[in-house]
């Protein structure tokens, strides 16, 4: 019997809006709200059109993901992607750096919701927020995908509620006076606007779109995912960007000066209660809550099928990575020992835990463009003017900007994310006897999908 028949299968249960509604939460629509503060200083005051500048730049990989998950429709993802077109080696190094992304944003939503969460039940010690949620993601996800996958339609629609909310208030606030404060495009990109902060703010907001990609290792229990999953990324990455622009226009209209915040990472909650008092910060603290959970739902989601594409291709022991539980057709095991590995959360901080994502993201947006551009020198493709853009300068112009977000990284993340790298090389060098045998694949060429 072939490897195909025996290997294990995720069940096809996704419809297009369980996709989106998972790809929303994983890029956390709140994230918005957390990064106006500093993001208005770094970008001199000039948020939206950071927004702006940084949606164009990464819908380039985003047009990258959906050309890829077409041809291979799997759920690994870059590593999936690598593997197949460039290197086996080299895909399983790109899928171990890129899962430090998706291990580390449980974390990230662990310790934001300790963070809010403590600060209304300061008795509480803030180990029970952060063990509490990640055991609550951990049971939502074991019983199914289609389950988390519904109970974040309803999170997502919750929070864009409570941000629609933050919008007429910030609106109201705004005509209060009947001056009508409205940033113009004019003022958005002015003709002495200097590049270089306006590049800073970009890079940083960049982060926000981290999601849109996630939805791909879900390629495997979507239907019809040759046409599903790229229209899902870019229905993605355009929500996300229509929301974070006009959230921050609207702020960035009332606030134009955000020196006037007793606390710049806090200013969206000082926001919230100057337009609408106690009682829409207390909605807008639970929006931010049910975001910290929806993302942390989606992200362990992902990193679990991660794990099992490579438990599937033997690349990582298969009995334990590439299990699925007969009846609730999930990773089981993937998904309680990621749960195990969120409880790290206790020992980091926050800025350490964004220092994860920030390299395996910006690791799996470059090698996403690179293997396009690979793709199309491999085969036989005319050089026509058309494929010429779609397979070369588009995904030239997604890695420039990717290069950029390399050069902002901190010292900090790179060392982490090379320790990490350098790990999985190890691994690699042992478990194929120093390189001299092709690590273990299955192929799923023939898969019905």
């Amino acid at each position: 019997m072939s490897d195909q028949a025996n290997s294990p299968r995720l069940q096809r249960q996704l419809k297009l809006i369980h996709v989106i509604a998972i790809g929303i939460a994983y890029m956390s629509p709140f994230a918005v709200f957390d990064t106006f503060g500093i993001a208005s200083e770094a970008s001199g005051g000039y948020v939206p059109a950071s927004y702006i500048v940084v949606f164009v730049a990464i819908l380039f990989t985003a047009l990258s993901y959906g050309k890829l998950v077409q041809k291979y429709p799997m759920s690994g993802s870059v590593y999936t992607y690598t593997r197949h077109v460039m290197n086996s080696y080299l895909g399983v190094i790109v899928g171990w750096v890129t899962f430090l992304a998706y291990l580390a944003l449980p974390m990230i939503n662990a310790l934001l919701a300790n963070i809010y969460l403590s600060s209304g039940f300061p008795n509480v010690p803030g180990t029970f927020w952060v063990i509490g949620l990640i055991v609550l993601i951990t049971v939502f996800n074991i019983f199914g995908v289609k389950l988390a996958a519904s109970v974040n339609v309803l999170l997502v629609m919750f929070q864009f509620l409570v941000g629609s909310i933050f919008i007429y208030l910030n609106i109201r606030a705004i005509n209060s006076d009947g001056a009508h404060h409205y940033i113009t495009f004019q003022s958005l990109f002015p003709e002495n606007l200097e590049m270089s902060p306006l590049l800073t703010g970009a890079a940083l907001l960049a982060l926000s779109f981290i999601g849109f990609d996630a939805i791909t290792t879900l390629s495997e229990e979507t239907i019809n995912p040759r046409k599903t999953i790229p229209k899902a990324i870019l229905i993605v990455a355009s929500i996300g960007g229509f929301f974070f622009f006009t959230v921050t226009y609207f702020m960035q209209s009332l606030f134009p000066d955000v020196s006037v915040f007793n606390d710049i990472e806090g200013a969206s909650p000082e926001i919230a209660f100057i337009i609408g008092n106690n009682l829409f910060l207390a909605l807008f603290i639970s929006g931010a809550l049910v975001s910290v959970f929806a993302s942390g739902l989606a992200a362990q989601l992902s990193a679990s099928r991660l794990l099992f594409s490579m438990g599937r291709d033997k690349v990582i022991p298969k009995s334990f990575f590439g299990y699925i539980h007969p009846k609730h057709k999930t990773p089981l095991l993937n998904i309680i020992l990621i749960g195990l590995l969120a409880l790290m959360a206790l020992f980091l901080d926050l800025e350490s835990a964004t220092s994860l994502v920030n390299f395996g993201a910006f690791t799996a947006f470059s090698f996403v463009n690179i293997c396009v551009i690979a793709l199309f020198l491999k085969s036989k493709q005319s050089w026509t003017v058309k494929n010429i853009l779609s397979n070369i300068l588009a995904p030239s112009l997604g890695l420039i900007f990717i290069f950029y977000l390399w050069i902002s990284l901190d010292l900090f993340s790179i060392m982490i994310g090379l320790i990490w790298t350098t790990l999985g090389l190890i691994y690699l060098a042992l478990s194929t006897s120093f390189f001299t045998k092709a690590p273990p694949e299955i192929k799923f060429d023939e898969l019905d999908m």
